[in-house]
């Protein structure tokens, strides 16, 4: 499975470092498909190195509406000057080819995100991201991963540090089969991260790699020959769970703990939360096996 890498999909289409050169492609031609913001700016200017991270974040906030060129006045005077830039940093806003709007100083960052807002009609970042994140579900869902990938990596240009976005990234790589990648995308979220869906990710990608070698058939054949194996029925849960029959391992580790809870210091037992983890605490199959798990515990 061949995959764009999420930590690639940066911003170069929506901030870049312009020049004289690339002035009339970038901001003049630019404009007449979309609003273009020109940061006008300078490597010894203290305010410009308060204003650029703002303008940067509220561009990529923007979802795409608009875009950001950057230039730097010491290395290109000319455009500068034919704007009368008197003082840095100073921001213009081009639309179809002309400047309509502009500011000069480090404002804070409510204002440059009413600046932007009322050059883009006010699109909001939070209902793209949400959208596209729901995209990438249902994407996943229909085994979509193209699709899939897609949505979750438009986020990451958003939101670089988005954990549904990275988690929803790894998931992709792992239901194509590529474990590794599915790790080293995982990685990107913190180490505590508390997001349900990171932590669901990592389960899956333990239970993965504690998956033995045995086929399922042969481990099914030895659990005829004697239902009471509870080796082979554990190892048979192990195989269906990294396979993502999560409902199947869970039937597997109750039947274990049915008839032997204390088996290998309750391994079963241990075994099911990290299934119920990989699951979703929340979802159908966790609600489902916890209340098995109780009936057996308590009856």
């Amino acid at each position: 499975m061949s995959l764009a890498d999420p930590t690639a999909a940066g911003n170069d289409d929506l901030i870049k470092e312009g020049s004289d050169a690339g002035f009339m492609a970038d901001v003049i031609a630019a404009s007449k498909t979309q609003p273009v913001i020109v940061d006008f700016w300078a490597t010894w200017c203290g305010p410009c190195r308060t204003l650029t991270p703002i303008l940067d974040k509220q561009v990529r906030a923007a979802g795409g509406a608009v875009k950001l060129v950057k230039i730097d006045v010491d290395k290109n005077p000319a455009y500068a000057g034919q704007l009368r830039v008197q003082s840095i940093p100073t921001v213009y806003a081009f639309v179809n080819g002309q400047p309509v709007d502009g500011f000069q100083g480090a404002l804070p960052e409510s204002q440059v995100k009413a600046f932007i807002e009322k050059l883009t009609g006010g699109t909001s970042v939070n209902a793209d991201v949400e959208q596209l994140l729901a995209l990438g579900e249902e994407s996943l869902g229909l085994s979509d991963f193209g699709g899939a990938a897609q949505a979750f990596a438009h986020v990451l240009t958003l939101e670089p540090e988005n954990e549904t976005a990275i988690a929803g990234m790894a998931r992709v790589y792992l239901a194509g089969g590529d474990a590794d990648q599915a790790r080293q995308t995982i990685a990107m979220a913190p180490a505590d991260s508390k997001n349900a869906a990171v932590i669901s990710l990592r389960a899956q990608l333990s239970l993965a790699s504690a998956a033995p070698t045995a086929e399922t058939a042969l481990l099914e054949a030895r659990l005829r020959a004697d239902p009471g194996d509870h080796q082979a029925r554990y190892d048979l849960s192990l195989v269906q769970a990294a396979s993502g029959d999560l409902k199947g391992a869970v039937t597997s580790l109750l039947d274990i703990v049915q008839a032997d809870l204390e088996w290998n210091d309750q391994a079963a037992r241990k075994q099911l939360l990290v299934v119920f983890e990989a699951a979703g605490l929340t979802s159908d199959i966790a609600k489902d096996g916890r209340r098995r798990l109780s009936s057996i515990l308590f009856a």
